[in-house]
């Protein structure tokens, strides 16, 4: 069995049908903690600069999934007294994953809007779906947010939508570049694996958790609390800019990564914001998921990634003030990357359990799981202060070509991880063609719409801020904004 299970998981070509494979221990806690008022969907969408024939998307797909059989899974229902949550295998697709969703100067914003506030269910087989939108370059379209609609110029829009508790971000990106391999004809180039930088200094133990403080919130908009309370599902705004400039290496590595400068400037956004607002600046804590899996057709499908918390805080805390000012001060910018970036290398050396000790412990079969899911519920609930402040989640440079044959390759890709409550704020980045595609997904209890926007336009200027080698001169005007 413990054969069946692992070749299920590692894109093995010949589909198992039938096999039963145990919650993990990440997909337990999330089926546990659903919201009906907060999905936990991943949406990805693929900027294509012509047209999908359908019959050939809907085959295409099809192989695809196949080749990924761990993809087609649904939840095996049972009762609350049973010892278990179990996958089953289906090998085939309960219904039809692919849909077309039109064209229109709204369809995008709409079938973004889907994307936040249904997720596939568990119950069918895949707990994905892909849809795909024609632009036609004539709309501009608001969906459910602010601002002007990404990519609005002619061509195609991959959506797809997947449970968060059934698969990641990087499982359903891998199941598209299949998909554009079987559309396209092609086989793509091998892609190379990723390769962690040794740790400079002392790492922690564990899973590399410094949770030790109480992490700040990000501050709630002016609405009145009963109605940020009544508010429900998330907004989403995305930012096309330039990639940051790679920053100088020092004994064979760099000063800072792009991710290094995510995750600063997502810091110097919650602290300018959180100060406008009347609320502390920090201690600031970022979760950063670290994904070490494969990236090719073998690369394990589910949840993959583990879990770690990097504290955003500067060695000098006379450095507090010079970071949260209207223009950051570019030293003090430099020596929070430089800590940062010290910090990320040890976290993503160590290798542990992906949610620590005590998820797995919440989630061993020694209860039934109705009373595994009351436990974890309220550990949820009792350790809600001390949730990180955010989420930033980088893919980095999207290691495929997803070439669509005559469809053309992508031309951008966009996605997003939930912003579930009490954090209510994820930062997503990907980047394609020397720009950087970001994410903005907030709750709608904690931020409205409109103040979405204005965190998102802050966290624009925050990232020219933190590349202090251009002294925050990166213009903030070329980029192209989408919301829905």
């Amino acid at each position: 069995m413990i054969g069946q299970r692992a070749a299920a998981g590692r894109g093995a070509s010949t589909p198992p049908g039938g096999a039963l494979i145990p919650f993990p221990t990440v997909d337990e806690v999330s089926r546990h903690c659903l919201s009906d008022d907060e999905p936990e969907s991943v949406h990805i969408e693929v900027h294509l600069p012509g047209r999908v024939d359908p019959a050939r998307l809907r085959a295409a797909f099809r192989r695809a999934l196949r080749t990924h059989p761990r993809a087609l899974m649904r939840e095996v229902p049972g009762r609350r007294h049973r010892r278990s949550f179990a996958w089953e295998l289906t090998g085939e697709p309960d219904s039809e994953p692919v849909s077309f969703a039109g064209h229109g100067p709204d369809a995008l914003a709409r079938a973004r809007a889907r994307a936040l506030d249904a997720c596939p269910p568990l119950t069918l087989s895949p707990p994905m779906r892909l849809e795909a939108v024609e632009l036609d370059g004539t709309g501009t379209g608001t969906g459910t947010g602010t601002g002007t609609e990404t990519g609005t110029g002619a061509g195609t829009v991959l959506l797809l939508t997947m449970h968060h508790t059934a698969l990641d971000a990087p499982s359903g990106l891998r199941v598209l570049a299949t998909t554009a391999e079987q559309y396209g004809g092609e086989a793509a180039l091998p892609v190379p694996g990723r390769v962690r930088p040794a740790p400079s200094g002392p790492t922690t133990g564990g899973t590399g958790r410094t949770v030790r403080t109480r992490p700040v919130r990000v501050a709630p908009d002016a609405r009145p609390a009963p109605v940020r309370a009544r508010a429900a599902g998330n907004g989403m705004l995305q930012l096309d800019l330039p990639v940051p400039r790679r920053a100088a290496r020092a004994g064979g590595l760099p000063l800072w990564t792009v991710n290094d400068q995510l995750l600063v400037a997502t810091a110097l956004t919650v602290g300018r914001w959180n100060v406008a607002h009347g609320r502390p600046a920090g201690p600031v804590q970022l979760t950063m998921p670290v994904d070490d899996r494969p990236r090719g057709t073998e690369m394990p499908m589910g949840n993959g990634t583990r879990l770690v918390e990097v504290a955003m805080a500067a060695d000098d805390p006379s450095d507090a003030e010079l970071l949260i000012g209207e223009r950051p001060d570019p030293a003090a910018v430099a020596r929070l990357l430089r800590t940062t970036a010290g910090r990320t290398r040890a976290l993503t050396s160590v290798h542990g359990a992906p949610m620590g000790a005590g998820a797995d412990l919440l989630t061993a079969p020694l209860l039934p799981v109705g009373i595994r899911g009351v436990l974890t519920r309220g550990a949820r609930w009792a350790a809600a202060p001390w949730t990180s402040t955010a989420l930033v989640t980088n893919i980095g440079r999207v290691p495929y070509a997803l070439d669509f044959g005559d469809a053309g390759r992508a031309t951008a890709v966009w996605f997003s991880a939930p912003a579930r409550m009490p954090r209510g704020l994820s930062v997503a980045a990907a980047s394609t063609g020397g720009r950087l595609h970001v994410t903005l997904r907030w709750s709608r209890a904690l931020l409205g719409d409109a103040a979405g926007a204005d965190l998102a336009g802050l966290f624009e200027e925050s990232l020219a801020a933190a590349d202090p080698t251009a002294d925050g001169a990166r213009s903030t005007h070329d980029n192209h904004k989408g919301a829905s």
